[in-house]
């Protein structure tokens, strides 16, 4: 377990300053360098206040270590996951907390080609030689740092995963949330033949429209407004370092990423017949079915960026999607992305000629689910063989957390890596009030 409070299963993120501060940031860059030898990092930030003096205490550690940092700026996470391999570079550090707070702040790492860095890859590491005090050795050469814009080249990156030309003239609700991607969506509005109705677009440390975290119901009214009082095609809303989108149909109903996993798959088999498709164990039948019938071949892998990442470069598929709205393209460094869904779903919508609700009804009459419902609970551990000694019947899989099948409904319920919490996650076969039936009795039994 971390011992440094701000050091997580996949990245750095706290309070500023009492979890993380210039100090604590100086010495990250310090012992980064060392872990992964640095010659040259790619270094990025979002639109917090506190961004600009980590990031720069961060260079300051990663240049006394000898290693030269290309700056790129105020960018989302995705940026850096291209600008790593675009380099050259040894590796990436991302300065962000993503949808926490304003008065948040954290760091994402990537090594060479990418390759992600967790806390069981390396930052357990970083922790233990900040606490030990062995960050490395200050050399004799200091390493630089420069500034470097690479927006028009990201965005030109962007052009090999979809098609202008076969997208309509579609009404766009694009909510930024005041985080970071109102600058890449004003620099590729020219390229699409879309008219985009701008919600929050102004990068804002303080969040005045409330934190840039979709997820949440109470963030989503803004979006929903939009779209209906503006007559549009859909609603796309991002997360504060953009690395996540979720989307609304015409009517501004908010869709389950389970079913976005789908749309993406099916539209990307489309031209890439037979290649396979990772996804998570939370939720899977839809998945399935539409990979299946595109002539795709699904690969299940644990949740979580890590682990799916792994699983693509092991079975060299071509998306990787998750529940959780974070999609992977193997053109894209096996890397998530939140603008690539984006634009795969204007085209599929284009291309279908259909109405949004029209492309995802099906799937969501087919499969429907609960979402994710989460219970904070004494002894998680303690619950879930609980839970597994009850549905003992059932076919039982604990690839991640514990998933437990029948013929016609099946759950998945995971612990959190943080919190004393439990994640339920609840599907059927065509039988909404099944499911519901069935996520009902698994709640009162969790919180019993």
């Amino acid at each position: 377990m971390p011992k440094i409070t701000g050091f997580k299963a996949y990245d750095i993120r706290g309070k500023v300053p009492g979890e993380l501060n210039t100090d604590l940031a100086y010495k990250i860059g310090r012992a980064y360098s060392a872990l992964i030898n640095a010659g040259k990092v790619v270094v990025g930030h979002d639109v917090r206040e506190s961004s600009n003096e980590i990031s720069d205490a961060l260079k300051r550690g990663l240049n006394d270590n000898g290693a030269d940092v290309i700056d790129i700026g105020l960018c989302g996470t995705e940026m850096v996951y291209y600008s790593t391999p675009y380099f050259d570079a040894d590796g990436g550090i991302m300065i962000t907390a993503s949808h926490n707070p304003p008065e948040y702040n954290g760091m994402k790492f990537v090594k060479r080609n990418s390759v992600p860095v967790g806390y069981d890859s390396g930052l357990n590491e970083v922790e233990q030689m900040i606490i030990e005090n062995e960050l490395g050795k200050i050399g004799d050469r200091r390493g630089t740092s420069g500034n470097e814009n690479v927006m028009s080249d990201f965005i030109d990156h962007l052009n090999k995963f979809f098609d202008s030309g076969k997208i309509n003239p579609l009404k766009v609700v694009v909510n930024a949330g005041n985080g970071c991607v109102g600058p890449a969506l004003n620099t590729i509005e020219n390229k699409l033949p879309i008219k985009m109705i701008k919600v929050f677009f102004e990068p804002d440390s303080k969040f005045p429209n409330g934190v840039p975290n979709p997820l949440l119901p109470e963030n989503r009214k803004s979006t929903i407004e939009a779209v209906i009082k503006n007559e549009a095609d859909l609603g796309v809303a991002w997360d504060g370092d953009y690395d996540r989108c979720f989307f609304f149909d015409e009517h501004g109903n908010f869709i389950d990423g389970y079913y976005i996993v789908g749309l993406l798959a099916k539209s990307i088999l489309k031209n890439n017949p037979g290649e396979k498709i990772v996804h998570d164990p939370r939720l899977v039948w839809n998945t399935y079915d539409v990979v299946k019938k595109a002539g795709g071949e699904p690969v299940v892998s644990k949740s979580g960026h890590a682990y799916i990442k792994a699983k693509m470069r092991e079975v060299n598929a071509i998306y990787g999607g998750e529940m959780s709205a974070h999609h992977y393209f193997r053109e894209n460094a096996y890397s998530d992305s939140g603008m690539i869904p984006f634009l795969l779903v204007l085209q599929l919508i284009s291309e279908e000629n259909k109405k949004f609700s029209e492309l995802v009804g099906e799937m969501i009459k087919n499969y429907p689910c609960s979402g994710e419902i989460n219970s904070t609970i004494d002894e998680p551990a303690k619950k879930i063989i609980e839970l597994e000694d009850k549905y003992s019947d059932g076919k039982i899989d604990k690839l991640d957390g514990l998933s437990v099948e029948y013929d016609d409904w099946r759950f998945n319920l995971r612990m959190s890596n943080t919190e004393p919490i439990v994640r339920l996650n609840v599907e059927s076969r065509s039988n909404e009030k099944l499911m519901k039936k069935k996520t009902k009795e698994l709640l009162k039994q969790i919180r019993n």
